[in-house]
């Protein structure tokens, strides 16, 4: 069979590689693995016929450890590493380098600073609904900073990425601050979240971020034609009819949506948005929505793995799923940075 086929519904047709859909279908295998483990290991461990039997009644014991307790936070898990993963994807495609990623461009900083600020100020009155929100607004504004200190007369790829890391490091100082001034109580839980966790997720949690997950979805549809030439030069871009500025502006916000919407809800969880685009980028080396596609599932995988590591090698300890991702993403960095020098 042709490794090249076409896909044809309508009027509409598309180009399919069989083989990068193939290796698509391994990581959605190993991601219902990963899931299917999420669910049965814990401090109570579910062999195959009680987490069957726990799935079909959902108001029994077991069925409250799965349900209530472990199946929130691994969907949680699933959404925020599956954003983190396309916002660094797109974050790599408008720089043209892939070492760019959510943390160098100073959303992840802009959302911690939001988080913390809030908890310091007002969590004591509001509570802890609107965080969220207040991480999101915080990665929004920091982006919007960033692209603003980098126009002159109009954002170049290294103009961005320089002003990111230098507001990374302002609102990494801010955040640092923050926390020192705080009470005790505060800073700790602002710590685990800075960490990264989805412990204690539950599903108005999940439901809110799956919306708003969705909604960045369906914005991303439309923006996907102007993604894949975002890693075109800017001249030849611009001789095929493509508005350079406004694209790339439109998708640096909608990386900054995504990676805002996983960071409210799942904490500052690193190195997701680098590693994941790179392994898929190996994986899938043609730029197309099976590469969107491996990436998203491979954050996913990175995420809800962690937090199983987390919760069961050092029972009765919970640890954030930060921990174990820069574990494995710090080193990753270094090699990827070595091999770029190199």
């Amino acid at each position: 069979m042709s490794e090249i086929g076409a896909l044809r519904i309508g009027a509409f047709s598309r180009a399919v590689v069989w083989r990068s859909w193939r290796r698509v279908a391994i990581v959605a295998m190993l991601l219902g693995l990963a899931l299917v483990a999420c669910l049965s290991l814990g401090k109570v461990p579910l062999p195959p016929h009680e987490l069957r039997a726990a799935l079909m009644a959902p108001g029994s014991d077991i069925g409250l450890i799965v349900w209530q307790l472990r199946l929130p936070r691994t969907l949680l898990g699933v959404m925020a590493g599956g954003a983190l993963a396309l916002s660094g994807w797109l974050l790599q495609q408008v720089v043209r380098n892939p070492l760019a990623s959510p943390d160098t461009l100073g959303v992840t900083g802009g959302a911690s600073a939001g988080a913390v600020c809030y908890l310091a100020f007002l969590a004591s009155t509001l509570g802890s609904t609107w965080l969220p929100l207040a991480a999101a607004t915080g990665a929004l504004t920091a982006v919007g900073l960033v692209y603003a200190m980098a126009w002159q007369q109009g954002v170049t790829p290294l103009r961005l990425v320089l002003m990111g890391i230098g507001l990374s490091a302002m609102l990494a100082a801010v955040t640092t601050f923050v926390l020192l001034s705080s009470p005790l109580s505060t800073t700790l839980s602002a710590y685990v979240w800075l960490t990264g966790s989805v412990y204690g997720s539950n599903w108005t949690e999940v439901l809110r971020l799956a919306s708003w997950f969705a909604g960045a979805l369906l914005m991303m549809v439309p923006l996907m034609r102007f993604a894949l030439l975002a890693s075109l030069d800017d001249a030849l871009a611009v001789g095929i009819g493509v508005r350079v500025q406004l694209s790339r502006g439109t998708l640096t916000l909608l990386a900054a949506g995504l990676a805002g919407i996983a960071v409210a809800w799942g904490g500052a969880i690193a190195f997701v948005g680098l590693v994941a685009p790179h392994l898929a980028r190996r994986l899938v080396p043609g730029p197309g929505a099976a590469q969107i596609v491996m990436a998203s599932m491979i954050g996913s995988v990175m995420v809800i793995l962690a937090d199983l590591l987390g919760r069961t090698l050092f029972l009765p300890l919970d640890l954030p799923a930060g921990i174990f991702v820069a574990a494995v993403g710090a080193p990753f960095f270094l090699g990827l940075l070595i091999w770029q020098v190199r």
